[in-house]
């Protein structure tokens, strides 16, 4: 460990790797050494700190701590995934419950999308409403919101109430999707925190495998599916409870001036650490935050979001942004979440919503294929390999729903026998999608925020989640609609279209940044989308560390066991 004078006077503790005390031997040391340090200073100087910057003894080590708080964390994300996932099973269950009739499709797109609209509105004011409060207190306003739609649900006997209740469900989905990630991104020891930040994915996942599951055990049980949405509301109370032991951010902490509260709570986070070296971490911390408040301060929101359209460069990083978040959701996914079991119901599965469990169970397992996978192989890489594979099981559904429905005209009918190969080929092509979207499209959106300078990353990320979020509206909306008006080929086979401009998108626009400082995102728009120069900038740094390894293991016989945990060799 070695310090050096920082910028503004902050001390900083670099790295093993970076041998150097002064920028008299600075000059001796490696070309990684050079670039190390102006990374530090350059990262400082847009308001940013490069992970690199400051290393603490043990910090690739987790405590019991670090796993309490963010499984705590993460129980936003499964509510998340059962809230969304778990009206599948209901619609096929509710019956005439509701009224002398059974639900109509309209009504079914009004209850589906009342949910994605409440999220948009949810999501939106989240991140101002806890820059005011904190992260802590929106986590806890989202689970009062979340028990008391699970109640009004539950309890409902009208079409009108159970869309006000799934409303009130999507302003809780709205913050808890927002903050729940950014909660455990701050709270995260550095080494750990992209890690520790899909952990949240994962959960939302397997929440809508535990929706599937559950709507699999009510589906014969009259009245089932008010046990279904009722549900909801245990993880929310139980995660209520928890809230009262954890912690603030340290980020909210010491823009409110509590430092002593803040040091408390890194000490606990990283627990191996040297009292000097959480110290270390505590006053670049600072820096960060008030450089944060200075951009904001001589800036208004005005002037902040003009510049996401007028400067080229925010603007660059804004289509890419807003572009992937609209290919997630056009793609048609969230569809088969909401109507998979209306789907299989009608293509003549006995178990619709246990056949949707294969579907939900399939999407949990990939995405934990691109948790271990999506840093190693690339953003880029792992989209380009798997976009096409949805393509692939659209056009395959669109073909199987052609010559399965042709002799009731192109229109599927309930109660109609089909052929069971056809069926079995509409799973299977479902399948093929769902894995193939779990891989790359569920996750690469959301790394949203590595796109963004600092004084901007509040209103890009903002306008990225909104178009989400309203994507995710538009299909909900439209799907039983376009399969009437279209038939079921024609609405696969228009999804599948969508996907392949998708395709197209991500090859000419969307660029690598996986193993890029921020401002080194920040270079690649500056010349259009920077594909090309992204690759480049990972090529040289590959080659740094390359020489930089060679000349440890010739320095010193050997790579340490910290080095390839954090994967910088």
């Amino acid at each position: 460990m070695s310090f050096t004078p920082g910028f503004l006077g902050y001390p900083f503790l670099h790295a093993s790797l970076l041998r150097f005390t002064t920028l008299d031997n600075l000059a001796e040391g490696s070309v990684n050494d050079v670039n190390s340090l102006k990374d530090v200073l350059r990262d400082i100087d847009s308001g940013e700190i490069n992970e690199l910057a400051v290393v603490a003894e043990g910090e690739e080590r987790t405590t019991w701590f670090v796993w309490i708080l963010v499984m705590c964390s993460t129980i936003s994300g499964l509510l998340f995934g059962y809230d969304t996932g778990v009206i599948s099973g209901a619609l096929v269950t509710i019956g005439t419950d509701l009224g002398p009739e059974a639900l109509s499709n309209s009504q079914k797109e009004f209850i589906t999308s009342a949910t994605t609209l409440g999220a948009l509105l949810g999501g939106l004011v989240a991140g101002v409403l806890s820059d005011w409060t904190g992260r802590r207190p929106v986590l806890g306003i989202a689970d009062i919101i979340f028990i008391g739609g699970a109640i009004a649900q539950a309890v409902c006997h009208d079409v009108w109430s159970l869309i006000g209740g799934r409303f009130l469900i999507g302003i809780g989905v709205g913050l808890a999707a927002c903050i729940a990630p950014l909660y455990i991104q701050e709270l995260s020891p550095t080494r750990l925190r992209g890690r520790m930040v899909v952990l949240n994915v994962v959960m939302i996942t397997l929440g809508q495998v535990i929706a599937y599951g559950i709507g699999a055990g009510f589906f014969h049980v009259h009245g089932g599916w008010r046990w279904m949405v009722g549900l909801g509301a245990l993880p929310a109370a139980l995660q209520l409870i928890f809230l009262f032991f954890l912690p603030e951010s340290p980020r909210i902490l010491l823009r409110r001036g509590d430092t002593v509260a803040a040091h408390a709570v890194m000490t606990k986070i990283y627990a191996f650490a040297k009292p000097e070296e959480v110290d270390l971490k505590i006053k670049v911390l600072q820096l960060s935050v008030r450089r944060s408040v200075e951009i904001t301060d001589s800036t208004t929101f005005i002037q902040r979001s003009k510049s996401m359209i007028f400067d080229p460069v925010n603007r660059r990083a804004l289509i890419v942004g807003c572009g992937m978040q609209a290919f997630q959701q056009l793609c048609g996914f969230n569809t088969l979440m909401y109507y998979s079991a209306t789907l299989f119901k009608e293509i003549g599965f006995n178990q619709p919503t246990a056949v949707g469990l294969i579907v939900s169970g399939t999407n949990f397992i990939f995405t934990l294929v691109a948790l271990k996978w999506i840093d190693k192989i690339g953003r880029r890489n792992i989209m380009i390999w798997s976009a096409p594979g949805m393509v692939v099981g659209l056009t395959l559904a669109s073909i199987s729903f052609h010559f399965m429905t042709k002799k009731t005209g192109g229109e599927l009918i309930d109660g109609t026998q089909y052929a069971t190969a056809w069926s079995s080929l509409v799973l299977l092509s479902m399948i093929v999608f769902v894995a193939s979207y779990a891989t790359g499209l569920g996750n690469v959106p959301w790394q949203q925020g590595e796109l963004f300078s600092l004084e901007v990353r509040g209103i890009g990320t903002s306008l990225a989640t909104a178009t989400n979020w309203g994507g995710n509206l538009l299909i909900g909306s439209t799907y039983l609609s376009l399969m009437a008006a279209i038939t079921p080929a024609g609405a696969f086979g228009f999804y599948a279209g969508l996907c392949l401009i998708g395709c197209i998108f991500v090859v000419g626009c969307f660029p690598e940044t996986a193993g890029l400082s921020l401002e080194e995102v920040k270079m690649v728009f500056r010349d259009g989308f920077g594909i090309k120069k992204s690759q480049l900038l990972r090529q040289r740094k590959r080659e740094i560390r390359a020489r930089e390894k060679a000349r440890r293991e010739h320095d010193d016989g050997g790579v340490t066991e910290l080095e390839k945990e954090n994967g910088l060799v």
